[in-house]
């Protein structure tokens, strides 16, 4: 618990000194949802009915910046055998190093959510509840993301493979959490919105412990 609180601290102070391209994230973002409500035009109706799946969509793009980028220090340096030199399992800096990632988006999504709003007309009657879900949803890119980008961290094409590794696999948490939150917009009459925060859960239960497992075999080759 030392070393991954030490690692996690490591990962918070990386991030703060790094605030700049976390702007640019952002920037990002709200370009993605700029440009997604030019393609639907002005039918208001429209654009408030997907402004949750845009929202996500916006998310899981600007995803693939910051996870790409989290280990770029330890490349750029060569400083990634170091850390596994210390007496701390991989494990525990692949949760560090995820749990950072995860917050990062978390705050993504929430900053995400008044440009959303004023773009698409999208009501919100339950903005507490949304961003439950929005945490639920980053950690649920976070896990696998924080994987392939260590996986891919090595390579030449590693911002290319990245998104071709990761969007297959948080498919099912993007249809979840966009399920979930236009729920939360527009009312659920059929109660649905516990089965989705359920199926949230559960793949994050499944991404975080595998990843955690395949991350010490990962950096070891």
């Amino acid at each position: 618990m030392t070393g991954l609180l030490a690692a996690l601290r490591k990962e918070m102070l990386l991030q703060w000194r790094t605030r700049a391209r976390v702007v640019a994230v952002f920037v990002f973002g709200m370009t993605c949802l700029l440009l997604f409500s030019f393609a639907i035009g002005p039918d208001t109706s429209a654009l408030s009915r997907y402004a949750a799946g845009f929202l996500w969509l916006a998310l899981m793009l600007s995803s693939t910046l910051s996870l790409s980028e989290s280990f770029h220090s330890e490349t750029a340096e060569h400083a990634l055998e170091g850390l596994l030199l210390i007496p701390v399992e991989a494990s525990a800096l692949y949760y560090a190093k995820a749990l950072a990632n995860a917050a990062q988006l978390t705050l993504l999504g929430f900053a995400l959510m008044p440009p959303m709003v004023v773009l698409y007309d999208a009501p919100m009657p339950r903005p507490f509840a949304l961003m439950v879900i929005i945490v639920l949803g980053s950690a649920g890119l976070a896990a696998p993301g924080t994987l392939y980008a260590g996986m891919t961290s090595q390579l030449r094409a590693n911002q290319t493979l990245l998104p071709l590794l990761l969007f297959p696999l948080v498919v099912p948490v993007l249809l979840a959490a966009v399920k979930a939150s236009s729920l939360l917009l527009f009312g659920d009459p059929m109660q649905q919105i516990r089965s989705w925060q359920a199926l949230l859960v559960a793949f994050n239960v499944i991404y975080w412990s595998l990843c955690g497992l395949f991350f010490e075999r990962i950096v070891e080759d």
